[in-house]
């Protein structure tokens, strides 16, 4: 599937929540679908749950200093 069809399903579910569910209803969608990517993106392996935790400074850039 591509990620225009997923990007209009997305949408077209938070369209829904809102129109019959209210603003409260679009953020919980919202919130469950950035969720549910995050999830998906960990379980693909893209993301690491480190990258969550990791101070600022301790990234690749910092090494100019």
């Amino acid at each position: 599937m591509s990620m225009a069809v997923v990007g209009l399903l997305a949408g077209m579910a938070l369209g829904f929540a809102g129109y019959f569910g209210g603003f409260g209803a679009f953020v919980l969608v919202a919130a469950l679908g950035a969720i549910g990517f995050v999830a998906g993106r960990l379980l693909d392996g893209d993301l690491e749950a480190g990258d969550f935790f990791r101070p600022r400074g301790s990234g690749r850039d910092d090494r100019r200093r």
